[in-house]
């Protein structure tokens, strides 16, 4: 089983990433997945949680993932010694950053782990025009650990958006996948 858990603020769409990810797997390349968020009334701005399993067999485990193969970071604010909590030894940690060399003491824990910083909110910014890093993750993620394929990560966008939002999510998405596979190459 593949467990990722994602590390966001409110309005960053860490748990939309969550969600195209398990459809990804589960509607476009006919495994299993499940995707589920976890956070209050909390507003935007606020830590939130996502987490996505994806399996070849039905997934019955609903809790909170606590050991997990890779953690994303959507927001650099957010990474201090806790963020790094359960990853796997051989686990793949991705963080939105233009310096992922300054986090390699937080990640180090773990025996194996590969960091990958990509600058989503520079991919954002110049594509989206807004700061929502969640397509510019999801792409670096696929393109870093290959857990889903391009392939299924563009038509789950597509099938979750519409229109131009959904082209230049596209866009997005491939732009942070090549830059994350020559990064984790």
């Amino acid at each position: 089983m593949i467990e990722v858990r994602w590390h966001g603020r409110g309005g960053q769409g860490g748990w939309s990433a969550a969600r195209l990810l398990g459809a990804a797997a589960a509607l476009h390349e006919g495994r299993h997945a499940m995707a589920f968020p976890s956070f209050g009334p909390e507003r935007r701005g606020a830590p939130v949680l996502g987490f996505t399993r994806i399996d070849e067999v039905r997934i019955k485990d609903r809790s909170e993932v606590l050991d997990c193969d890779a953690v994303v970071v959507l927001d650099e604010t957010l990474v201090e010694p806790g963020v790094a909590r359960g990853l796997k030894a051989g686990g793949f940690a991705l963080v939105n950053t233009k310096d992922p060399a300054k986090y390699a003491a937080v990640f180090a824990g773990a025996a194996g782990v590969r960091l990958v910083g990509i600058d989503a909110t520079g991919i954002a910014l110049e594509i989206l025009g807004k700061p929502i890093t969640n397509t510019a993750m999801l792409g670096a993620l696929v393109g870093a650990t290959g857990f889903v394929s391009l392939e299924a990560a563009l038509k789950a966008i597509h099938s979750e958006m519409r229109g131009d939002l959904a082209a230049k999510n596209a866009e997005v998405l491939r732009r942070a996948y090549a830059e994350a596979k020559g990064a984790s190459a």
